[in-house]
């Protein structure tokens, strides 16, 4: 807890010598890790793990940022901890004129009024060390709060959703241009999930995050405590593991890519389960061929085949599982796409083998997929 809310094991280390941890106070401008939401499997798995009383949000398909005020000064981290508010300077003031000193956890989307514009809009914002006035014009960020975890000098991580959610929205309030607050219903029927979903896609997002009001903040865990709901387009984040060059016009990129998921939660063992050579720009491919040649840890056939850090992100997208004894996870994906790169991930937090367990299970034939 002391490294936590300090930022800094050293300092941690001589306060434990010293028998003054209890003494320690938050230093804002060093990100927490974040908590994270578990793949529901369908609406029962919800009925089963949600108390009568539950929060459901929109899922947001924008990338998730924790946003630290302090007298004015103002610090956007992004999932992977690194400092991302040179990329978005029009959220400054906005943030800058809260209340209150705070950090919060929440999406940057790209939106104009109430309209949700594409993720590819906002991933020309990615990546850039400057951002021109054309590019703030043609693609307006929004900052949506939706937790709080610090606020005027008091670490609120232990105190239940409810509670924070109640501060967020006193800070808050009714929100601004570019500060919004996020819209969180009370549900205490499962089975009402579906039109919500269909609500939420209808607005422009991925679909639904159902949380328990009791629940703790948790830094850096996924549990059972937030679930997200993602039913209309099957999907996983894998890390790529091996890439090779394609055919035709791309014979001279790497545009085709092996990738993988962990074991399991505890076990960051990366098993394969597809590849994957469609979904990506001409530019995107060009731009990750530098980077896999920088990074390549083995390779074969001239160059032609190279096994690669494990640390670039993809969501892809394909038509079922499969059983398969060509990969060490014994799945196979059928029909793979590439959704999108996903450099606001770390690769410990890709899908994990039991989730392809789940989604092959669905994958049978006159199995209905509704998670």
């Amino acid at each position: 807890m002391a490294n936590m809310l300090r930022g800094d094991i050293g300092e941690a280390a001589l306060r434990a010598r010293a028998g003054a941890l209890r003494d320690v106070e938050m230093r804002l401008f060093h990100p927490l890790k974040f908590m994270l939401a578990t793949p529901a499997s369908d609406l029962s798995d919800i009925a089963r793990t949600m108390p009568g009383e539950f929060f459901v949000e929109d899922k947001f398909d924008g990338i998730r940022a924790q946003a630290h005020v302090q007298n004015g000064r103002v610090a956007i981290y992004s999932r992977t901890l690194d400092e991302i508010s040179i990329r978005f300077p029009e959220l400054e003031a906005p943030l800058a004129a809260l209340p209150t000193n705070v950090i919060i956890d929440g999406e940057i989307i790209t939106a104009r009024g109430e309209e949700i514009l594409p993720f590819s809009d906002l991933q020309k914002r990615l990546g850039r060390k400057t951002v021109s006035a054309e590019l703030l014009a043609s693609t307006p960020v929004v900052f949506v709060g939706w937790d709080l975890l610090y606020a005027t000098g008091k670490v609120l991580i232990n105190d239940p959703l409810q509670v924070r959610r109640v501060r967020l929205e006193e800070i808050i309030g009714a929100g601004t241009e570019r500060v919004r607050l996020s819209l969180s219903k009370r549900f205490a029927d499962a089975s009402a999930l579906d039109d919500e979903f269909d609500a939420a896609r209808a607005r422009g997002n991925e679909g639904l995050m159902i949380k328990d009001p009791s629940s703790l903040y948790k830094p850096g865990r996924r549990g059972r405590e937030w679930l997200k709901l993602k039913k209309a387009l099957a999907t996983l984040d894998v890390v790529v593991t091996a890439v090779e060059l394609g055919h035709g016009k791309r014979r001279s990129v790497l545009s085709d890519y092996t990738f993988a998921v962990r074991r399991a939660e505890t076990d960051g063992e990366l098993l394969n389960i597809g590849k994957a050579y469609s979904g990506l720009t001409d530019v995107e491919i060009a731009e990750m061929t530098e980077w896999f040649r920088e990074h390549t840890i083995q390779q074969f056939a001239h160059g032609r085949v190279r096994i690669v850090e494990p640390r670039i992100v993809l969501e892809v997208t394909f038509d079922r599982v499969q059983p398969s004894n060509r990969h060490k996870s014994g799945f196979a994906l059928r029909f793979p796409r590439i959704v999108r790169l996903r450099p606001d991930k770390n690769p410990d937090e890709i899908d994990t083998l039991e989730t392809v367990r789940k989604l092959a299970g669905k994958s049978v034939p006159g199995a209905v997929a509704t998670g």
